[in-house]
């Protein structure tokens, strides 16, 4: 063996083992199909909800909205599309004395966004106007116009108009493509995906930690092992 080729397997083990965490990193990273729930402000920008729709109680005149996409967190869900207001959405429903009208968009997303097998039951958004109790939460004026809902045991909405029919929050592989659903922690019951402490028993996949798996330890294992014997016969040669 060469002075130079010790350093030469030295740099291609370290860098085997950079590939090895690298790619590992890509094949953890998933996101989550599920419906985000959305306000709309002043100025007719969809702003992510600060609460769920069990909790939330909008004011007459709000209009709200719902998106099922594949999404991995808040930062990247997918807004409710089109530009419909509340003069528009409630205009055949007209006011009453002791109730309030909630405007709502329902936006069951695009076929990549949907499970395996299924498809939006609808290709653009739905708008309806929900008349409701004046202290009605968003979830009863949902229920008021886009039944049948389905949630998890941990309040989480699953499904609106019934769909999808099945699942629920679940993680999707990102480099797998739409239906293909991966490891790691549902969304909780806020509004917000955030990674569950304890997956809900609901009808969706998506138990696991998110840790690092067996066969990427064990590989790290190996190229440090490798990386260790190169330096030891370098040295034996210096030697």
């Amino acid at each position: 063996m060469t002075p130079h080729r010790p350093a030469l397997l030295v740099l291609l083990v370290l860098g085997l083992l950079l590939a090895v965490v690298g790619t590992a990193g890509q094949a953890q990273a998933v996101g989550y199909r599920y419906w985000s729930f959305w306000d709309r402000d002043a100025a007719g920008t969809w702003v992510y909800a600060t609460q769920g729709p069990s909790t939330a109680r909008p004011s007459d005149g709000d209009v709200q909205g719902f998106r099922f996409s594949v999404s991995e967190d808040s930062k990247h869900s997918a807004k409710p599309r089109g530009q419909s207001g509340f003069a528009a959405i409630c205009a055949k429903t007209p006011a009453r004395e002791g109730a309030k009208r909630v405007a709502l968009v329902l936006d069951f997303g695009t076929a990549d966004d949907a499970p395996a097998g299924s498809a939006p039951p609808d290709p653009s958004p739905r708008t309806a106007c929900a008349r409701v109790d004046e202290d009605a939460t968003t979830a009863d004026a949902l229920a008021a116009v886009a039944e049948p809902l389905r949630y998890d045991t941990n309040a989480l909405l699953c499904a609106i108009a019934g769909y999808p029919r099945t699942g629920c929050g679940e993680a999707v592989s990102q480099d797998a493509g739409s239906g293909d659903a991966g490891s790691g922690d549902r969304p909780e019951a806020s509004a917000t995906p955030h990674r569950a402490s304890e997956p809900g028993s609901g009808d969706g996949d998506g138990d696991g930690d998110g840790g690092p798996s067996v066969g990427l330890v064990a590989g790290i294992a190996a190229v440090t092992v490798l990386g260790a014997g190169a330096l030891w016969q370098a040295r034996r040669r210096r030697g």
